[in-house]
């Protein structure tokens, strides 16, 4: 990646706009994440799902500030609808390798946008009978809600702008941006 990437200037990249969330202010809501799930599920280990592939930078960065007994876990979903809105109709495209029946259990999602894919993610993992069933979100649009959910841990909201960096993309490029910036069209 360009230098001028990597040190958080997007000069020269010219679908990369305005930068939401920089480097640092991830680095820091991301450890204040990790520090409040700690304490939450203290003396409990807790199971993580990884939702692919936006999630993997923020879940990886995540599990690193929790200091209780963590597994992890992924799924692959896809949504059908437009580039860049989701239609709420869900495909599993890998499911969980671990029974998840009598964990606690965390969803790591990288933005919570309509709420239709995250809608159909907790009740197809409800009905599996965790012990416990929460949310943790980097980046929510309210804006954009279709539906209520409970997210119970979330990094930031966001305007209703589509975003890339940090794991999120659009046609698959721009994951490996250290921030969250709008994409320019």
């Amino acid at each position: 990646m360009p230098e001028r990437v990597a040190n958080g200037s997007t000069e020269g990249v010219s679908d990369v706009g305005e930068v939401l969330v920089g480097a640092d202010e991830l680095s820091r809501r991301v450890r204040e994440l990790g520090e409040e799930i700690s304490r939450d599920y203290a003396g409990r280990p807790l199971l993580l799902i990884g939702v692919l592939k936006g999630a993997v930078f923020f879940l990886s960065d995540l599990m690193r500030y929790i200091d209780i007994p963590v597994e992890v876990d992924f799924m692959a979903v896809a949504s059908y609808g437009s580039a860049t809105d989701s239609s709420g109709v869900v495909r599993i495209l890998k499911d969980l390798d671990t029974p998840i029946e009598g964990r606690d259990v965390l969803i790591v999602e990288d933005i919570v946008d309509s709420g239709l894919t995250l809608q159909y993610l907790l009740r197809n993992l409800g009905s599996r009978n965790p012990s416990t069933l929460e949310v943790c979100a980097l980046l929510t649009k309210p804006e954009r809600r279709k539906v209520s959910l409970p997210t119970k841990y979330v990094g930031f909201e966001i305007p209703d702008r589509f975003v890339i960096g940090y794991g999120l993309d659009y046609a698959e490029r721009h994951r490996n941006l250290p921030f969250v910036a709008v994409l320019e069209r």
